[in-house]
């Protein structure tokens, strides 16, 4: 289908206009920032609906002018000639300082459009869903030419900002108490829309989308039914094989992609067990994780939330983004004897922190059991700063397991992800 050059403006337009009402609604400040003073491409990944483009807005709103082209529709990528997106975006737009290009990813050969529109000396910032599809066309085409950008959905920090207000600690803990149910997304928050209905077209956007129409998978109810049951089962450890079984796939190496699909299009991460040798690392099982908690409460196959997992899941999120935003890496770490401690925090080569996420410390013989924990693990890793993320408890306890002597400290969740 040949789109003309006038249809592309009449587009544009009305996506102008469409922006133009965004920056009217209520703006939470990200934990992010953008450097607009260099000729590099500025690309911010993440899910979808997590606020890319919102933030982008608002950010170049304050620079100066700025011309929008949203890759979503589907007439603009059915475009030939390029330049004519730029004709019609300079007409609307007065020619302007700054562009940004969203979703971009569902332009065909996009990474090349945007190489040469950054050596023309445009100042280029571009969104996208897919982490994979843009690191990989990154590195291949842009190497040494852009900058990284992270916009998951909010933090707790950020979901705590839309109260516009200093909170008492009653107060910020009912507010965990929401988050922890509904996640992050910001629409649920700002425009106080049906989660479950919210959330759940959401994820059948990005899998039916994203997913099962770019790869062109034949059987998609094969991967939604893997994706449901992930979602059904966070925190807990997986293998290719099981999965393969129980969701009566082809063979484990379908069961890998279909994975690594749902991890590229953000909707959930995998966790590797912490190991000195590669290959055993590799080779070991991963546990699952959920981009956001809000999924997990409108997707799970659960009669009442597991509210340790939740728990659990909301701390995974926070070290996921650390990870991304490239400031450590984070494992998980189990013995023989089946013993285990959620979190391994490494920089480097060194292991910086040992973490434990346990909603009920209260329980004698639950914290026994991950304070032993920790301290093998501490004597293997030859790491002392332990951990115990709690729902209400906060101290720093001397301890003693077989004379192995460590120094624990514990943190409420709320305390820990404001820190």
């Amino acid at each position: 289908m040949i789109i003309m050059l006038q249809e592309i403006k009449e587009i544009i337009t009305l996506q102008k206009r469409e922006i133009e009402i965004k920056l009217k609604e209520k703006y939470i400040e990200r934990n992010q920032n953008l450097k607009l003073n260099n000729d590099l491409i500025k690309v911010i990944i993440g899910p979808r609906r997590a606020g890319k483009s919102f933030f982008a807005i608002h950010f170049l709103n304050n620079q100066g002018k700025f011309g929008y082209v949203n890759f979503d529709d589907e007439k603009l990528t059915d475009v030939d000639n390029y330049d004519e997106i730029i004709t019609a975006m300079n007409s609307v737009y007065d020619n302007p300082k700054f562009v940004l290009f969203d979703e971009i990813q569902n332009l065909p050969k996009w990474e090349l459009f945007a190489n040469r529109l950054q050596r023309q000396g445009y100042n280029l910032v571009i969104t996208g869903s897919n982490s994979n599809l843009l690191s990989r066309e990154l590195a291949t085409h842009l190497t040494g030419r852009h900058l990284l950008t992270n916009i998951f959905p909010f933090s707790f920090k950020e979901y705590l900002k839309f109260e516009n207000k200093e909170l008492i600690t009653a107060e910020i803990k009912e507010k965990l108490s929401q988050y922890l149910l509904n996640g992050g997304y910001p629409e649920i928050l700002s425009k106080k829309v049906e989660l479950k209905e919210y959330l759940s077209n959401l994820f059948n956007s990005i899998l039916y989308k994203d997913i099962v129409k770019r790869y062109k998978i034949r059987n998609p109810k094969q991967i939604e039914d893997l994706a449901l049951y992930l979602i059904s089962n966070i925190a807990k450890e997986y293998s290719y094989n099981s999965l393969t079984n129980i969701g009566k796939i082809k063979s484990s190496h379908t069961t890998e992609k279909y994975i690594g699909y749902l991890e590229e299009s953000f909707i959930l991460f995998s966790l590797s067990r912490f190991s000195y040798k590669v290959k055993e690392q590799l080779s070991s099982n991963k546990k699952i994780y959920c981009i956001d908690n809000g999924f997990i409460q409108a997707k799970a196959f659960k009669i009442s939330p597991d509210i340790g997992k939740l728990y659990e899941n909301i701390v995974a999120c926070k070290l996921k983004k650390e990870e991304i935003d490239v400031k450590s890496n984070f494992y998980y770490w189990k013995n023989q004897q089946q013993e285990e401690v959620d979190f391994v925090i490494k920089e480097g080569i060194k292991i910086k922190q040992l973490i434990q996420v346990c909603f009920n410390i209260k329980d004698l013989e639950t914290k026994n059991r991950e304070i032993r924990a920790l301290i093998k693990a501490s004597k293997e890793l030859k790491c002392n700063n332990l951990l115990i993320i709690t729902e209400d408890t906060e101290s720093e306890e001397k301890t003693e397991w077989f004379g192995d002597k460590a120094v624990i400290k514990f943190i409420p969740l709320w305390k820990w992800l404001l820190d």
